[in-house]
């Protein structure tokens, strides 16, 4: 019965699609650049759910984004190219085929170990042209590229014989930072930067912590805490431009402290 519910509603989809395609001036003019920019955006706004754990949220965005996954579909189906099916059919073969501990003869009993083999996969069979890192979409933001630069990196074995060594390359890029920020450009400040936000990434994915989602939590934090000043500040009568940066401190500790 829950089977045949899932086969109903993707089939209702499927024809609501169709449907727009057909009679809707809007659904009518899209192509798959101009979806492009939507998707990146739904994307997004499931992340933020996520984040915010609204379930509520998520069950919308994603079916956001699965309306993408129908539309780029049908797209493809009207050009000749492909359809749903063989979206998903593709799919199937794929995940059977990185899974051979779950189809296949091959063991891998941690996570770890099925990420490994994961990899290895991937690397033997869509990068045989383009090497390692040439899965790593362009677009990606370049914080998650540099993480995922890094985990595909590791699976070629090049990567920190121990995970503390990390935090010699960390010193040794803020070193640099500071060499540049008194005699370099503001192009060689630029790079030095990069190479130790780049070193951080890789510090957190070797203690098994999501950069983004790390400073993520960060930055909601800070808004929390300088929204909470603006508040007192206001109570007060006064703006935070106002204030000396003594008070702004005390402002700033206060809202510490109410957390």
């Amino acid at each position: 019965m829950e089977q045949d519910k899932r086969l109903a509603a993707t089939a209702r989809l499927l024809e609501v699609m169709n449907t727009l395609r057909r009679e809707c001036p809007w659904d009518r003019e899209q192509t798959f650049e101009s979806l492009r920019s939507n998707t990146i955006e739904e994307t997004y706004e499931l992340a933020d759910a996520i984040t915010d754990r609204n379930m509520e949220g998520i069950k919308e965005e994603l079916g956001d984004l699965l309306l993408h996954v129908v539309f780029y579909s049908k797209l493809g189906e009207e050009e000749g190219l492909f359809d749903y099916a063989d979206v998903a059919d593709s799919l199937c073969d794929k995940l059977i085929y990185r899974h051979p501990h779950v189809y296949g003869d091959i063991h891998a009993n941690t996570p770890d170990q099925v990420k490994e083999n994961w990899e290895a996969l991937k690397l033997r069979k869509k990068n045989r042209k383009s090497g390692t890192l040439g899965g790593v979409p362009r677009s990606l933001p370049a914080m998650v590229k540099a993480y995922r630069v890094g985990e595909k990196a590791t699976a070629t074995g090049f990567d920190w014989q121990r995970r503390e060594d990390v935090w010699d390359k960390v010193r040794e890029e803020a070193a640099e930072v500071e060499a540049e920020m008194k005699s370099g450009t503001q192009a060689d400040l630029e790079a030095e930067f990069g190479d130790l936000l780049f070193a951080l990434v890789n510090a957190c994915r070797l203690y098994g912590v999501d950069p983004e989602s790390a400073l993520e939590r960060t930055n909601k934090k800070f808004i929390r805490r300088f929204n909470c000043m603006e508040e007192q500040a206001a109570a007060q009568g006064h703006a935070l431009h106002e204030l000396t940066p003594e008070r702004m401190e005390e402002l700033w500790q206060e809202a510490k402290k109410r957390e």
